[in-house]
């Protein structure tokens, strides 16, 4: 097997970090969101409830009448979560299309928890550090930045089996540490899942920069939040809103879907979800079409869409990810599927339905620990 040329890796990685500047936009126009958290069944307001912009940085906790106010977020597409302890956790997908001040008030349900046929792992059990590494390697990851990072408070975490599957259960939201990047993370747990060939979680992050020791440590971790952007989908998904995807490395094909993909296949998982190994060169320009404003767009296609980022070869675990540890590193390759069919993308790369794209391959590889906040951008 011919090995990348390192002049060329070189070249294409440097073309990379130069050309991301031409993504860094000026800042978007920013709107309001402001109401009110009741107990769905009193009516009364909830204190202490938190409420953020999933994904971000941007969050706050209600006031004693329940109100809360989030300003300066930008316009477009957005998941604002609203969680509290003991009660059932909300997500509202939305668009703001104006910058203006937009009233969201929000009723929450008491938790109710059933687990079904579940047997739980206490933490007394010798098994349950076992099972914390195990989450910690399928949730945070294992990539060089996993390393450096942390779950801090792996006490409100619970384990089980459900028919083969290994479940994982958070009582309060999990505080990570990511000492790569500098960020001190609230992860709000909503499910994880995995299989023997798939690993599946949902949740919400809200991030906080940490406060770096010295000037040098706060530029290595500039220069680290850069790399796990570069290459990420949402460098794809901006650099395709810019006509720029071959410019910053990108190559797109199309990817035939094998049989029964729909029922086997997961969003974080292993196997083959795609026919053979054909593929054929794919024009990005016909990924995206026009959206019912001009801050939106809609992202069609069929089958799969495999994405080549030739910035970066494969980390040596990926190859073990997946198997393949003896081989030579490639460039990094990825594949999307749309689950429910087109879906909106905002002019910052936002997808608005954040469960209508699937992620396969290296994009899956990349766990939380190379996770950036939505509003990062190379140059801000």
């Amino acid at each position: 097997m011919r090995a990348c040329p390192l002049r060329l890796l070189l070249s294409l990685t440097v073309l990379a970090l130069a050309s991301t500047a031409a993504l860094a936009q000026p800042q978007p126009p920013t709107a309001a969101l402001v109401g009110t958290v009741t107990d769905a069944e009193t009516g009364e307001p909830l204190i202490g409830v938190n409420v953020f912009i999933a994904n971000s940085m941007t969050g706050t906790a209600t006031d004693a009448e329940g109100r809360y106010e989030l300003t300066g977020v930008p316009v477009g597409a957005l998941r604002l979560f609203v969680s509290m302890i003991g009660f059932e956790q909300v997500a509202i997908d939305t668009l703001l299309r104006e910058p203006r001040v937009y009233t969201i008030d929000v009723q929450l349900r008491p938790e109710v928890l059933e687990l079904g046929e579940v047997t739980v792992e206490a933490k007394g059990d010798p098994r349950w550090k076992e099972r914390l590494e195990r989450f910690t390697k399928l949730f945070i990851g294992e990539t060089p930045n996993a390393r450096e990072t942390v779950i801090v408070n792996p006490e409100v975490l619970d384990f089980a089996n459900r028919g083969g599957e290994f479940i994982a259960l958070a009582s309060e939201p999990l505080v990570i540490e990511n000492r790569a990047l500098g960020y001190r993370i609230r992860y709000f747990l909503r499910e994880f899942k995995a299989l023997p060939t798939r690993t599946q979680y949902d949740g919400e992050p809200l991030f906080e920069e940490m406060e770096a020791e010295s000037p040098e440590q706060q530029a290595a971790w500039e220069a680290r939040r850069r790399e796990a952007f570069i290459g990420s989908f949402r460098h794809f998904l901006l650099a395709l809103l810019a006509g720029q995807t071959e410019a910053q490395g990108f190559l797109t094909f199309s990817r035939p879907a094998a049989d029964g993909t729909a029922a086997s296949a997961g969003p974080l998982g292993g196997g083959n979800p795609v026919a053979g190994n054909q593929r054929f060169p794919l024009d990005p320009k016909t990924l995206l079409q026009p959206g019912a404003s001009r801050a939106e767009y809609t992202l069609d296609f069929q089958g799969f869409v495999e994405v080549v980022f030739q910035g970066e070869l494969e980390d040596e675990a990926y190859l073990e990810w997946i198997g393949e540890g003896r081989r030579r590193p490639r460039f990094q390759t990825s594949m999307i599927r749309l689950e429910r069919g087109p879906t909106t993308v905002d002019y910052k790369g936002d997808v608005l339905d954040p469960y209508g794209v699937t992620l396969f391959r290296y994009w899956a590889f990349e766990r939380v620990a190379d996770e950036v906040p939505r509003e990062y951008r190379p140059g801000r």
